[in-house]
């Protein structure tokens, strides 16, 4: 069966912690990251926790970017979801590992819309 979306997981560890914490910077790295990996751009928007700690999403006509970052814990997780064969998460991912300074980096690619998956299913609350 033809997969809807790839999406792509990362933990990046050891980044620089002065830029996790760039309300500004974060913005325009996940900016370049989609427009490098041929995403079109919808929506941006992006908010610093106080005393430190940025989230935020780029909105794509393929999906979204995402990023939580732990200056305290020189940590970001990131997400990628793209629908189509238009751009490749990987390409964004890698620079965004890049930008961030990443040293200790993992992924994970997850097809979704292909079917059923072995996962534990949500049960309602």
């Amino acid at each position: 069966m033809e997969i809807m979306g790839r999406q792509l997981i990362a933990e990046l560890w050891d980044c620089n912690i002065d830029t996790l914490n760039d309300i500004e910077l974060i913005e325009r790295i996940f900016v370049d990251a989609a427009l490098k990996a041929g995403a079109e751009i919808r929506e941006v928007a992006f908010h610093r926790f106080a005393p430190h700690g940025v989230s935020g999403v780029v909105i794509i006509s393929e999906s979204h970017l995402t990023i939580h970052s732990f200056p305290e814990q020189a940590y970001a997780s990131i997400d990628i979801y793209t629908c189509g064969d238009k751009m490749d998460p990987n390409v964004a991912a890698e620079y965004i590992a890049r930008s961030l300074e990443s040293k200790i980096s993992e992924k994970m690619e997850i097809p979704r819309g292909r079917g059923p998956v072995s996962v534990q299913q949500f049960q309602k609350l």
